[in-house]
């Protein structure tokens, strides 16, 4: 079965590097170039025709979440999984709530932001040598022309609809996005907002039960509300 993957804000195909996804034909979407002043649903809708299948299986991970949140409202037959992210904007915590009216991010400048690692690790809550080197790179690697569209685009989106065709996987370690903001179908004690870094035993028995419908999921001590 063939899954399609769609990266976060900043990130590419390397934050699921970890996963196990033996069970599926992972496809990792990239990214387009975006349109001046584009909507956060309007450049999904762009997205979405990169993708061919008709009905597709969609796994998306915080900003990709929020796409792939779009793609699921346009088409109730796709079957969307979104980690470490948002199905609609009333699950912004406050402080993304205050950006869209003291827009502080447009004056700093994109060699301060890829700098600020320590701030960066803090948000991610990132552990494991390697985890925080390839962090690192990932975000040494990130495109500040697609970070400055896209921030501004998430903070103007105004979508309120919670589609019916989404799994929402989250951690409560989630320092960019809080898990007591969103309602999550499957919670992971601990896990950050980069956890398929760090919880990927986890999320890979969570995505491999989902997409195949298989009737049971292992145990690792971490909570799966039902």
């Amino acid at each position: 079965m063939v899954v399609y993957f769609i990266s976060g804000l900043g990130a590419d195909w390397r934050v699921y590097s970890y996963l196990n996804l033996d069970f599926c034909q992972p496809v990792y979407v990239p990214w387009i170039e975006p349109q001046k002043n584009e909507s956060l649903r309007g450049y999904a809708m762009r997205l979405r025709k990169t993708i061919p299948e008709q009905h597709p299986v969609i796994v998306g991970i915080s900003f990709g979440g929020m796409l792939a949140t779009e793609m699921a409202r346009e088409d109730k037959e796709a079957r969307v999984i979104i980690l470490s992210s948002t199905k609609t904007s009333d699950e912004f915590p406050s402080y993304l709530r205050s950006l869209r009216y003291f827009p502080i991010y447009k004056w700093l400048p994109g060699w301060l932001l890829k700098k600020s690692a320590l701030l960066i690790k803090w948000f991610m809550a990132a552990k494991g040598k390697e985890q925080k080197k390839l962090l690192m790179e990932i975000i040494r690697d990130t495109d500040m022309k697609f970070v400055r569209w896209a921030v501004p685009a998430i903070l103007n989106w105004k979508n309120h609809d919670c589609p019916p065709n989404i799994i929402h996987i989250h951690g409560t370690a989630d320092r960019v996005l809080p898990c007591n903001k969103v309602k999550a179908d499957y919670i992971i004690q601990g896990g950050t907002h980069a956890m398929p870094l760090y919880a990927y035993a986890e999320i890979s028995n969570i995505l491999r039960q989902v997409i195949t419908r298989e009737d049971k999921i292992q145990s690792f001590d971490t909570e799966y509300p039902r």
